[in-house]
C-alpha cells in the first residue's frame, strides 16, 4: 500500500445506512464499499457524504443509477487532500482487491519516452510507451507523444545516429536514405563505417541521455573555448550558437523528462491532517509509502525542519523489488499528476536521495501547507 494511514470504518445498522452516513464529513476521500461477499466497490470523490447518500441512501423511485444499499455491509474510507494522494491510494487498493483487472479499472495512461535500443547491433531510437527489460535507455516521461517526437528529432540533429527503424543488413548496394545524403547519419547500412565506429557514436548518444544533455553541452563549451584561444572567432561563434540550440532543446523537454532509470524526487502535497503535509518519495522507479510530515511544535521545543527532514530521509525503508510492469505504472501515476492541469503541491527533483536539496524542500513545505481553520 502506498498510503499507510488506517481507514475510517462505517458499519451498517438495523435501520440501514442513513444514520451512519449522516455523520460523515462532506469532503474529498477514497472509499471502498464491501458487500457480504466478493470484492469491494472502489472509487474516489470530492464530496464523500453526498456520494455515499446517492449510492446507499433510500431511493424515492426506480433508477438506472448504481445503488448498493441492499448489498453493502461495511464502508472504509480515507480522507484525502489532493489528487495525487487519491490516485496512489486508489491504485494500491485496486491492486489489492482486483489483482488481475486493476489496469482496466484504473485506466492508466502509459508514459511516453524516447528509447535508445542498445541491444541492436546498430542502435537506434524510437518513441515508445513501454519500458524495456533489455539493455536500453528510456528517456522520459514526456507530456505527449508529439513532445517526445520533437525532442527525438531535435537531439538527433546533433548526432549521426541512424533514424530508420529497420533491422539493418549492411551492404554497399543498400539504397540509403536522405539523412545519409545530408550527412546526418553515418550510413552503416551502406557499410560506410564499421560496427565499432557506429557503436562509438551510439555511446555518445547514450551519454547525452544519461547525463540529461550535459555531456554534449560540456563538449561544445570546451570546443568553443579552444577555438577562442586559437583566435578562430567565427567558428567559436558558430559553436556557441549550436550550444544555445542544445540548451533550448533541453529546456523544451520539461522538468520531468530524463533517464527514467535515474528519475528521483519527492512530491510535496497537502495533507488531510492539520498543520502537516504529505511527502511522497519517488525512488528506484517507484513511489514509496507516504510520509505525513507535521509542522506542529511538539512539547514546546522547536526543532529545525532541516534536521527533522534529514531524520525522515534516514528512516526511509530499503527499496523493495518491483516488476517492470509496476515500475511503468508508478511512472504513469507520476506523469499523470505532474503534467495535469489540476496538479497540487510541488515536485522537487534530485539526482538521488543522497543529494536531496533540503532547503528547496523546506520552502516547498511552507508553500504547500494549507492554512487551517
Amino acid at each position: 500500500m502506498l498510503v499507510t494511514d488506517p481507514p475510517q470504518v462505517l458499519e451498517r445498522d438495523s435501520a440501514g445506512w442513513e444514520q451512519a452516513i449522516g455523520g460523515v464529513a462532506n469532503r474529498a476521500a477514497v472509499f471502498a464499499i464491501f458487500p457480504e461477499q466478493g470484492a469491494p466497490y472502489l472509487s474516489r470523490t470530492a464530496l464523500l457524504r453526498r456520494r455515499l447518500e446517492r449510492l446507499l441512501g433510500p431511493r424515492a423511485q426506480p433508477s438506472r443509477l448504481l445503488h448498493l444499499g441492499e448489498v453493502a455491509r461495511r464502508i472504509e474510507y480515507w480522507p484525502t487532500a489532493g489528487r495525487l494522494e487519491s490516485s496512489l491510494l486508489l491504485y494500491g487498493l485496486a491492486r489489492r482487491y482486483y489483482t488481475d483487472d486493476y489496469s482496466r479499472i484504473l485506466k492508466l495512461r502509459a508514459p511516453v519516452a524516447v528509447k535508445l535500443i542498445l541491444t541492436n547491433p546498430f542502435p537506434r531510437t524510437q518513441v515508445t510507451t513501454r519500458l524495456s527489460a533489455s539493455e536500453s535507455i528510456d528517456f522520459g516521461p514526456f507530456v505527449s507523444r508529439d513532445a517526445a517526437s520533437e525532442f527525438e528529432a531535435g537531439f538527433l540533429d546533433f548526432f549521426q545516429l541512424r533514424r530508420c527503424q529497420e533491422d539493418l543488413v549492411p551492404s554497399p548496394d543498400h539504397p540509403g536514405c536522405m539523412y545519409g545524403e545530408m550527412n546526418k547519419c553515418l550510413r552503416p547500412c551502406q557499410m560506410v563505417v564499421s560496427e565499432p565506429e557506429y557503436a562509438s557514436e551510439a555511446a555518445r548518444v547514450a551519454a547525452f541521455l544519461r547525463s540529461g544533455g550535459r555531456s554534449l553541452v560540456d563538449s561544445m563549451r570546451a570546443a568553443r573555448d579552444q577555438l577562442s584561444e586559437e583566435l578562430e572567432f567565427e567558428q567559436a561563434a558558430r559553436m556557441h550558437k549550436r550550444m544555445e540550440k542544445v540548451s533550448t532543446l533541453l529546456q523544451s523537454r520539461g522538468e520531468l523528462a530524463r533517464d527514467a532509470a535515474r528519475l528521483a524526487g519527492v512530491a510535496v502535497t497537502p495533507s488531510a491532517w492539520p498543520e502537516s503535509v504529505k511527502l511522497w518519495f519517488f525512488l528506484d522507479g517507484c513511489w514509496r509509502a507516504a510520509v505525513t510530515f507535521s509542522l506542529a511544535v511538539e512539547q514546546g521545543r522547536p526543532v529545525s525542519l532541516d534536521r527533522r527532514l534529514r531524520e525522515v530521509v534516514a528512516a526511509l525503508p530499503e527499496p523493495r523489488r518491483v516488476s517492470l510492469r509496476e515500475r511503468q505504472e508508478h511512472l504513469a501515476l507520476l506523469a499523470s499528476w505532474f503534467y495535469s492541469s489540476w496538479r497540487e503541491g510541488e515536485w522537487i527533483a534530485m539526482p538521488d536521495l543522497g543529494q536531496l536539496p533540503f532547503r528547496k524542500l523546506v520552502n516547498a513545505i511552507h508553500r504547500t501547507m494549507q492554512p487551517q481553520g
